[in-house]
């Protein structure tokens, strides 16, 4: 049988990879955010229940050693914050598992910055003006939707008060699955569910859209704080353009103990779903306990905004080289879930 050993991208589109990227450095050197570089291997993964972490064994003078292949860089700039580093950003190799598909691939490049002292409304307004910046004609205005408010619009439901049954019957009919098949799912899952398959592909239609005020759960290392209903949301926001996520952005959390539960929340779910637990990062809650400026961060699917900014109809047609498995097109898992995007 012939192997194919092709690149997935044109070299044409390789050219104008290169020179939108240059752009994103520029954009970050104009403001005078310094570029870094942090390692693809940590002692920690994520410990997210939807997302799956890859991990190998290094040989140690005490052993193995399990680390883990990152799903973004926020651990290890959240590290470098915490030492002063000031604004940074990275343009980083990330890893996540089962994720392929036309916007999907397992190996892919993240773009993550954080902002010191920033509030969360003007890190929106800078990642807008980026994300303008690399498009080839205006996208349209940038437009604010509550999540609460996008359920009420297209679902007439409320994600906050409806009851769980209620729930799981309108994600079995909108997102064409059995009920038994939701019958264990809890509101978290049912929510994403109605959120990727209905109110996602209804986004960023001639402008950016821009949503905050997820549920509280849903809030990840950023904080939470209390909506104008009086419900608590996380404190964090994600960016639309053309129905697909192009960034995850947050508040940061900067309480180590606060973290150090959540990461033990998450574990606990990951047994009570069967799945496999993930090694805590204590190198980032050491550096939480030492100190991390306040700010926002926000992590981007550059290659996403790529293929956006090329008119190409997959992923791999904006990477040299796509996953192996990823050519011909399977398509594992709804979504590319935040950050971290």
């Amino acid at each position: 049988m012939a192997i194919d050993w092709q690149p997935s991208a044109s070299l044409e589109t390789l050219r104008e990879r290169a020179r939108l990227m240059a752009k994103v450095r520029a954009f970050f050197a104009q403001r005078d955010v310094l570029e870094v570089e942090t390692p693809v291997l940590g002692q920690g993964g994520s410990t997210d229940v939807h997302l799956v972490s890859l991990h190998t064994l290094a040989r140690t003078d005490k052993g193995q050693r399990r680390l883990w292949l990152q799903t973004s860089p926020e651990f290890h700039m959240k590290r470098l914050l915490a030492a002063g580093s000031g604004p940074i950003f990275q343009l980083a190799r990330s890893f996540r598992d089962g994720e392929i598909g036309a916007r999907h691939n397992i190996e892919f490049t993240m773009l993550e910055w954080y902002r010191p002292q920033f509030t969360l409304d003007k890190l929106i307004d800078e990642t807008a003006t980026l994300i303008m910046s690399l498009l080839p004609s205006f996208p349209g205005p940038l437009v604010h939707y509550r999540y609460r408010e996008l359920f009420h619009t297209h679902l007439e439901v409320d994600p906050f008060t409806t009851s769980l049954d209620k729930l799981r019957s309108l994600a079995a009919e909108r997102g064409q699955m059995s009920a038994k098949a939701l019958a264990g799912e809890g509101r978290e899952t049912c929510l994403d569910l109605l959120m990727s398959m209905v109110i996602e592909p209804q986004l960023g239609k001639a402008e950016l859209s821009v949503v905050v005020d997820y549920p509280a759960n849903q809030a990840a290392l950023a904080r939470r704080h209390q909506d104008v209903d009086g419900e608590w949301v996380a404190s964090r926001f994600e960016l639309y353009l053309n129905g697909i996520e192009l960034a995850n952005g947050y508040d940061e959390l900067t309480d180590a103990d606060e973290q150090r539960a959540r990461f033990a929340e998450d574990n606990a779910e990951r047994r009570r779903l069967g799945l496999p637990e993930v090694d805590v990062d204590e190198h980032l809650l050491a550096a939480l306990e030492h100190g991390m400026p306040e700010g926002a961060g926000v992590a981007l699917g550059i290659d996403r905004l790529i293929q956006l900014t090329l008119g190409k109809a997959r992923l791999e047609e904006v990477l040299a080289f796509s996953t192996p498995i990823a050519r011909g097109g399977i398509s594992l898992g709804p979504k590319l879930k935040p950050r971290c995007v």
